[in-house]
Formats: structure tokens, C-alpha cells, sequence
């Protein structure tokens, strides 16, 4: 078999023998039938693949919020705003990302960002004051997770994809957000065992070994290895490659049209609540708040993976409902589903896990982002070409909704000694966001 370059369509042939049944007038007749893979499904698995390495990475600083106050004394308040500002950037960087990726190339951004963090968490093992935790978490991995956010799924199914885009939508947002959650027990437990230094020495590795994947495999067009988009009618021109423009500048010149369009304040209104209410607040201060009702904190890790666990079925559900139900029905349910399940939270947590938990963990789990698919298919509804860096923007919103959280709630359990408060808000802002959500006007 002759060798394929990655720039030509990639074909996996398997044999298949077809035996025929064996008569006086005919033998035994041997075909191989070729079978095609579209490249699309190589980016999709690469590009799951980054995405799950980025949930990694943004794993860690929540668990080693209780390690670095006790070796160094720093306030959960302090931990905290570096966290903030790691969700901040991870949300303000993704529209400059996806404009760049339009200018300079899908691989050569995600392969800058991975370095990033590389350089980022290695740097840490070195730190001694809380400013030193600001610039390597904070900024270093927060531009550098930043650059393979939600936007990044956007650009892959945008280009990539016709049939199946909410489902692939789906899968690659369970990757982001629900890897994150998987990790944790196994960062938890390195850092109980071995100290906070060696997981942030495992991300830094990590994230260079995934960089030769990406630079491999993943091409910014289909037209680059000469297919058309998987599921693209004959003649469609989505996929094929557009003269590059604007690069960073493009962010700004699209918010500045989009923000025109009260769909967008609506979507961004009630992504910021998604964000608060998921990594700014759960994501952040679950182990912690369990830790402060007696649960050992690989334990309370433990819980939140599961919750990664049940949103993976959670999330790729939403993405097959929103390629066939109103995704602004669908954005209501979750949200007002999810408002109710933090109101009650509270009184849930105990020194051991009650069977009430386990209900909340499954439950949450599958609204956990489950509001991506939905909120991706109306940013394309709504803004057409312009949808990726548009989304960009609404997932903006989402981390300055997380960074508050994380800083907020911090604050509210240093002043009052516990984190009942924090819950209380983030439930009653998700029934905002649902009413938000229900008045969207499509085509807006």
C-alpha cells in the first residue's frame, strides 16, 4: 500500500472477505472493500483529545486550594483570585483566539497554547509568594487554556461538520468541561501522596506531549486535504478554505456588530450564570465546602468526577436534542433544573456521602454544561459567519461569570465561615437565566 500524505484524504482500507457460496460452475471469490474514514473524525478525535488535556490542566489549582493554604499560609480569598484569573483569561482570550485561528491557523494557535501551559505549570514548582501563583496559573495557563476553549469546538464543527454538528458538538464540550472534573481525584490523590509540586510537573509534560499531535493531524480546512465538510451537499462551500482576515482585530470588529443584537446580551446574560454557577462555583469550592462539613477532600474529588462522568452522557445528550428540539426550550430546562439543585444542596453535605448526594451528583452531572450544544447552535443561528468569534464572546462572559464566583464565594466563606450563602445566590440567578433564555427571539 502505497503511503498517503496527511495532506491528501486519509483512508483506512480493512479487508473484508466476502466468500461466496462454492458451486460446480463457480469458486470462492475474494474482495477487499475499501472503507473510508472522513478526515473530519480525525480532527474531532485530535481535537478531543487537546480539549481533555486543557480540562486537565484547569483541574488543578481547585484541589491544591487547601495544600498551598496550610505550606504557606495563603487565604482561600488569595488561591482564590488566582483561580479568577485563570477563568477570567480562559474566557477573554477564547474570541481573540478564534480569531486568530482564522489568521494564522487552528494549529499553530492550539500548539502556542499547549506551550503555554507547559511553561506555565513547570514555573510554579518555583513559586514563593502569592504573586508568583497569580502569573503562572493565573495568566500563563489561563491564556494558554484560553486559547483551546469552547470556541475551539465552534471552529471544528463550524468547518468541519453539516451532519451530526450538535452531537460532535456535544462530545468535544464533554471533553472540555467533563475532563476536568475526571482528573480531579487523580490530581487530589498525587498531591495528598506526593505534594502539589509533582501534578503541576505531570501538567507541564502532558501538554507537551500532546503538542506533535496536533501539529499532525489537525487541518484547519477540509478542502486542505481535498474533501468537502462531513455531510455538506455537493457544491457547498462550507469547508473549503477563505482568504484569511482581520486576525485579532476581527474579535473586536464582530462584537462590535453583534453587540448591536439583544440576542447576544441575552445568551452572554445567561452564559455568565452557566459559568458561575459550574467551574466559578462548584469547580472551584466543592471540595472545599465538603472539606468544611468533615468529608476527607479525595473523597469530595471523588464526587466531582462522577459529576464529570454523568455529564458526559448529559452533554452529548444535549447536543442529539439540540440538532432536533428549540434550543431556547432546551436552555430553560437546564437552567431552571439546575437553580433548583443548588438551592437545596446545603443541606446535603455530611461527614460521609448520604444517598441524597448521590441523587444531586447524578443529577447536576447531566445539566453540568450541558447549555453548550444549545447555546452554539443559536450563536450560529443568529450570527452566521461570525459565529465562532460570536460565541467566543458569549463563552467570555461565561468565564467573567466563573472568575466572580470563584473570588465571591471565596470571600463569602473568609467573612462568614461557610459557603451557604454562595449556593443560595447562584440558584437564584440560574431562574434569571431561564427567563433570559425564553425570551431569545430566533433570527433575532
Amino acid at each position: 500500500m502505497a503511503f498517503q500524505p496527511l495532506d491528501h484524504p486519509i483512508r483506512f482500507r480493512q479487508a473484508q472477505r466476502v466468500t461466496e457460496l462454492r458451486t460446480p460452475s463457480s469458486g470462492t471469490t475474494d474482495s477487499v472493500r475499501q472503507v473510508r474514514l472522513h478526515p473530519a473524525w480525525i480532527v474531532a478525535g485530535v481535537g478531543f483529545i487537546a480539549l481533555l488535556g486543557a480540562a486537565a490542566f484547569r483541574s488543578v489549582p481547585s484541589v491544591l486550594m487547601d495544600p498551598l493554604h496550610e505550606e504557606f499560609g495563603w487565604s482561600h480569598g488569595t488561591v482564590g483570585a488566582a483561580v479568577s484569573l485563570n477563568l477570567l483569561l480562559y474566557g477573554l482570550i477564547s474570541p481573540f483566539a478564534a480569531a486568530l485561528m482564522d489568521r494564522f491557523g487552528i494549529r499553530t494557535v492550539v500548539a502556542g497554547a499547549l506551550l503555554l501551559v507547559a511553561a506555565g505549570s513547570g514555573l510554579t514548582v518555583f513559586m514563593t509568594q502569592p504573586w508568583h501563583l497569580v502569573m503562572t496559573w493565573g495568566l500563563l495557563v489561563g491564556v494558554g487554556v484560553g486559547s483551546m476553549s469552547m470556541p475551539f469546538v465552534a471552529t471544528i464543527t463550524g468547518r468541519w461538520f453539516v451532519r451530526n454538528r450538535g452531537l460532535v458538538t456535544g462530545v468535544l464540550t464533554a471533553a472540555g468541561a467533563t475532563g476536568q472534573l475526571i482528573f480531579l481525584p487523580v490530581v487530589s490523590a498525587l498531591a495528598h501522596e506526593h505534594g502539589w509540586r509533582l501534578p503541576s510537573l505531570i501538567v507541564a509534560g502532558v501538554a507537551l506531549a500532546v503538542v506533535p499531535l496536533v501539529l499532525l493531524f489537525i487541518r484547519d480546512f477540509p478542502s486542505d486535504v481535498g474533501v468537502s465538510a462531513y455531510g455538506a451537499e455537493p457544491g457547498s462551500r462550507i469547508g473549503v478554505r477563505t482568504p484569511a482576515v482581520g486576525g485579532a482585530t476581527r474579535a473586536l470588529t464582530v462584537l462590535a456588530t453583534v453587540a448591536r443584537r439583544p440576542g447576544f446580551w441575552l445568551l452572554a446574560g445567561g452564559f455568565a450564570v452557566c459559568g458561575a454557577s459550574t467551574n466559578g462555583l462548584v469547580g472551584t469550592h466543592f471540595v472545599s465546602a465538603a472539606h468544611d462539613h468533615g468529608m476527607p477532600p479525595t473523597a469530595a474529588a471523588g464526587l466531582l468526577a462522577l459529576v464529570g462522568i454523568f455529564d458526559v452522557a448529559g452533554t452529548v445528550a444535549s447536543g442529539w436534542f439540540t440538532d432536533r428540539v428549540d434550543p431556547r426550550y432546551l436552555l430553560v430546562a437546564y437552567y431552571t433544573l439546575r437553580g433548583l439543585s443548588l438551592l437545596i444542596l446545603p443541606s446535603l453535605f455530611a461527614p460521609h456521602t448520604q444517598p441524597s448526594m448521590w441523587v444531586f451528583i447524578i443529577f447536576y452531572g447531566l445539566d453540568w454544561i450541558a447549555t453548550v450544544p444549545p447555546t452554539v447552535a443559536l450563536c450560529r443561528e443568529l450570527f452566521g459567519a461570525d459565529a465562532p468569534v460570536a460565541f467566543g464572546w458569549v463563552f467570555a462572559s461565561h468565564q467573567i461569570g466563573s472568575a466572580v464566583a470563584a473570588t465571591g464565594a471565596g470571600v463569602i466563606r473568609d467573612m462568614q465561615g461557610s459557603y451557604n450563602l454562595a449556593w443560595y445566590i447562584a440558584g437564584a440567578l440560574c431562574g434569571i437565566a431561564a427567563l433570559m433564555s425564553a425570551v431569545i427571539r430566533r433570527g433575532q
